[in-house]
C-alpha cells in the first residue's frame, strides 16, 4: 500500500533528493508512521534511518536546506540531528543491537532495514514510510503492525521476554503507549513484563520519571498505574504506592483502600489541571497512611499525622529516583502537607478565621490546594459527595473575600520588625519575634483588620502588656 500523500511535506523530498545523491536507500519510521495511520495530531519531530550513515544523510540534508541549519552530531550512537523550521529529525544508520545483561546499552552494528525494524520496541513502531524514488511512500510492514493499529494491540516485534530483557524500559514504553492510546497489551507481553520486572533495576530514575509523567498525562492515568501494579513494575518503583493496597479488619471495622482511592483522585484532578506536578500530589497525597495507620477500641482505624510523615516521604522519593529536587519538590510536599486542611473545612462551618490561615499557609498554590482536595473526594454517598462539594464552593468564595479584604496570599506584616524596634528603641532580640508574631495572629484571627494604624496600636498595647516603653516621640 502506497502512503505518498502522508509525505507531502518539503522535508521529505529534500531527504530523498539527498538519498539519492548519496546512493543511500532511507525510511521514515516509528512514531510519525503511526500517528499518521493512526490520524493522531503530528508531534514534530520524525525519525529517519539510511541504509549507511545516518549522520552523512543528516549533513547532506542540511545542505540542500535553505540557511543550512545546524547538524547535532552525537558520534557514540551514529546519530545525528537537525531542526527544519519547527521540525526535529533524527538521522540514524540502520542497525542491529545485542544487549549484556547489566546495561540498556547496546553493542550496535550496521544492518539492514529487516534488522532495524527487528531492534523496534513494538510493531506499531516498527512501521516504515519508503523515501526511495523507486517506492516513495510504500509502507514496508514486516510484522503485521497495521492490523495491530486496527485491532489496538501492543506487541513487541520479536519475543518479547528478549526485547524487555534487552531494554527494561520498553515495558514501561508499552504500558505507557496503552494508556495513550487507549489500546490492550497483549497477554504475552503483559506475562513477559511480570517475568522480567526486576530489570527494571538497571533503569535510571531520569528515565523511569520521563516514563511516569507521559503516563500522568494521560485522561486517564490509573489505566497505567494499574498496569504497572499487576505486572509488578509498581511496587518495584514505587513501593510507598503499593503498601496503601492492604485493607485490614478489625472487630468488624475496616477503612478504605486507599491505593484504588489514590488512583480515583489522580483521575478526578485531571480534567481540571494540565500541571504533571499537582497530579504527581495527588498520587502521592496519602501515601503518609500506611506507616501511620492505626487502630483503637475508641477510634477504629485512625492516620493521624499522615500528611506531615507523607512529606518527608515525598522527599525520599524524589531523592531515589533523581527528580528536581527544587520548587517542584516543596510544590509537591506543600500539597501533600496541607492535602487535609481544606477537607476539615468542608466537613465544618467554614469560618473567615480558618480560610484566613488556609490562605496564609498555601499562598500562591491554595488554588492548587483547593483543585487537589476536591479531587479527593471519592465517597459514593450522595449526599455526603453533595455536601462536600457546597461546601468547597463556600470554601472557594471566601478565599476570594478574604483575599481582598486581608491580603493574606502573599503575607506581609504591616508594621516591620525595624519600626518596632525604632518604636521601643531595642535591638533585634526575642521580643521583636514575640511582636511580630502576635501582630501575624492577631490579623489571621480576625481580631484586627491587615492595615497600619490598627498593627501599630495593636503592638503599643501588647508591648505595654509586655513591660516595654516606647519612645514618646514617635507618633503617627
Amino acid at each position: 500500500m502506497n502512503y505518498s500523500k502522508a509525505l507531502n511535506n518539503q522535508i521529505f523530498k529534500i531527504i530523498e533528493q539527498a538519498s539519492q545523491e548519496l546512493n543511500v536507500d532511507s525510511y521514515v519510521i516509528g512514531g510519525f508512521v503511526r500517528d499518521y495511520l493512526l490520524q493522531r495530531d503530528f508531534k514534530k519531530d520524525i525519525d529517519i534511518v539510511a541504509i549507511g550513515s545516518g549522520i552523512d544523510l543528516a549533513l547532506k540534508v542540511s545542505q540542500l536546506l535553505p540557511n543550512n541549519p545546524k547538524v547535532q552530531v552525537f558520534k557514540n550512537y551514529g546519530t545525528a540531528m537537525l531542526r527544519y523550521k519547527d521540525i526535529d529529525i533524527e538521522f540514524v544508520g540502520a542497525r542491529k543491537e545485542s544487549y549484556n545483561q547489566d546495561s540498556r546499552n547496546p553493542i550496535v552494528e550496521n544492518g539492514t532495514l529487516e534488522d532495524d525494524q527487528n531492534r523496534r520496541d513494538f510493531t506499531i513502531n516498527a512501521l516504515a514510510f519508503s523515501l526511495n524514488e523507486k517506492n516513495y511512500g510504500e509502507l514496508v510492514d514486516p510484522f503485521n503492525g497495521l492490523l495491530d493499529l486496527e485491532n489496538k494491540i501492543i506487541k513487541t516485534p520479536l519475543n518479547p521476554d528478549i526485547t524487555y530483557s534487552d531494554d527494561p524500559l520498553r515495558m514501561l514504553r508499552g504500558i505507557r503507549f496503552a494508556n495513550q492510546l487507549h489500546f490492550e497489551i497483549e497477554a504475552a507481553s503483559l506475562d513477559a513484563i511480570l517475568r522480567n520486572k526486576e530489570r527494571i533495576k538497571i533503569i535510571s530514575g531520569e528515565r523511569i520519571v520521563d516514563e511516569l509523567n507521559k503516563i500522568l498525562s494521560t485522561e486517564k492515568p490509573s489505566i497505567g498505574f494499574l498496569h504497572l501494579y499487576k505486572t509488578g513494575l509498581l511496587d518495584i518503583i514505587l513501593p510507598e504506592l503499593t503498601a496503601l493496597n492492604n485493607v485490614e479488619e478489625i472487630e468488624g471495622h475496616t477503612h478504605k483502600n486507599n491505593f484504588y482511592h489514590t488512583l480515583e483522585v489522580v483521575d478526578n484532578i485531571c480534567p481540571n489541571t494540565d500541571d504533571v506536578w499537582l497530579r504527581w500530589a495527588a498520587l502521592l497525597h496519602d501515601i503518609g497512611k500506611a506507616p501511620t495507620k492505626k487502630f483503637t477500641k475508641k477510634q477504629g482505624w485512625t492516620f493521624h499525622g499522615h500528611e506531615f510523615l507523607g512529606g518527608k516521604m515525598v522527599k525520599r522519593i524524589f531523592e531515589r529516583l533523581h527528580m528536581p529536587l527544587n520548587n517542584k519538590l516543596k510544590f509537591v510536599q506543600k500539597m501533600v502537607m496541607m492535602s487535609s486542611r481544606p477537607i476539615v473545612l468542608a466537613e465544618d462551618i467554614v469560618t473567615d478565621s480558618a480560610v484566613r490561615r488556609l490562605v496564609f499557609d498555601a499562598g500562591e498554590d491554595v488554588d492548587h490546594l483547593m483543585t487537589l482536595c476536591e479531587a479527593d473526594i471519592t465517597t459514593k454517598n450522595p449526599a455526603k459527595f453533595k455536601k462536600y462539594h457546597n461546601n468547597f464552593d463556600i470554601v472557594r468564595r471566601k478565599i476570594i473575600e478574604v483575599e481582598e479584604r486581608d491580603h493574606v496570599r502573599q503575607f506581609q506584616p504591616p508594621i516591620s520588625g525595624e519600626e518596632i524596634m525604632e518604636l521601643f528603641n531595642l535591638k533585634p532580640s526575642r521580643e521583636i519575634g514575640i511582636l511580630k508574631e502576635a501582630v501575624k495572629e492577631a490579623i489571621l484571627d480576625g481580631k484586627i483588620p491587615n492595615e497600619y494604624q490598627a498593627a501599630y496600636d495593636f503592638v503599643v498595647a501588647k508591648a505595654d502588656k509586655m513591660g516595654l516603653k516606647r519612645i514618646e516621640s514617635k507618633n503617627i
